[in-house]
């Protein structure tokens, strides 16, 4: 069981940190929705932080829940239409 949750840890983590480099302000940026786009970036940027921390720590449930939480954030900003995104492939569910 411990590598299944060390091979998620690290899958989750990198499909994290690839969505947010592929991820792209599809709004304009000094709206209400480019403020929106701003903090829904900040929040997986945020988790993917923490995971990173939890990691650190080797607590690797609250690092791959944090890895989880960021790519949710950009896969929601993503179906709302806040960023422009790949539509093919592993990164996002539009």
């Amino acid at each position: 069981m411990a590598a299944d949750i060390e091979e998620k840890t690290d899958r989750y983590e990198g499909l994290l940190a690839e969505a947010l480099d592929e991820a792209e302000c599809g709004v304009p940026p000094d709206t209400p929705l480019g403020d929106a786009a701003a903090e829904y970036e900040e929040m997986a940027r945020s988790y993917l932080e923490d995971g990173r921390h939890f990691r650190e720590e080797d607590d690797l449930v609250n690092a791959l829940a944090s890895f989880s939480y960021g790519h949710a954030w950009l896969d929601a900003g993503a179906r709302m239409g806040l960023f422009d995104v790949p539509e093919e492939g592993h990164l996002f569910t539009v």
